[in-house]
């Protein structure tokens, strides 16, 4: 593996990483209406667990209220209990063709443990970047071990990955502060 093929890794290690905490970020609820915090929902559709994308439509008629209109209105209790059971804080509704998911107001208590978790996600993406970093870092120095790659050269890649760790860190603190921000609004 040569120096470049060792930045290229690591950079689209990273980037992995930070969309792994902006999908972690989706997750936490804000006060309006998302239909991304169902993502991770799976329904037990006919004996087998099926994520509820697959099962239905979303729709944002208000900004606390979310429409799910599953495809098969046969599966909707189903749908209305898996829903339920994710404890997302939502008491779903079933009209016997839709399911409404009323969000609550958030309380000044609850929006600050949600961002105590969203700084909790933050830092372990800016910990998985940095381990991303620590083994590229060993790889680099094998090569030079190795006598592969020259002190210099070795020097400015590492001075690469650095500010490559750098600008992946800035990223995931913008989108927790974007989420704090979120979270904080009334």
């Amino acid at each position: 593996m040569t120096l470049d093929e060792i930045i290229a890794d690591a950079s689209h290690r990273m980037d992995q990483a930070v969309e792994k905490v902006s999908e972690d970020f989706q997750g936490i609820r804000t006060g309006r209406a998302n239909p991304q915090i169902l993502n991770k929902v799976m329904v037990d559709y006919y004996g087998s667990p099926t994520p509820l994308q697959q099962l239905a439509n979303f729709s944002v008629p208000e900004p606390r209220i979310l429409i799910v209109n599953p495809f098969d209105k046969g599966a909707i209790n189903a749908v209305e209990k898996a829903i339920r059971d994710a404890d997302l804080g939502l008491n779903p509704a079933n009209d016997g063709a839709i399911i409404r998911c009323v969000f609550p107001e958030l309380t000044e208590e609850r929006r600050k443990d949600f961002i105590k978790l969203a700084k909790q996600a933050a830092e372990e993406g800016r910990v998985a970047v940095r381990n991303i970093r620590r083994h590229a870092r060993d790889a680099m120095q094998k090569l030079e071990d190795d006598g592969d790659v020259g002190q210099d050269e070795h020097d400015r890649y590492t001075k690469r990955l650095e500010e490559l760790t750098g600008q992946h860190v800035a990223r995931i603190d913008k989108i927790l502060e974007q989420k704090e921000q979120e979270l904080l609004e009334v």
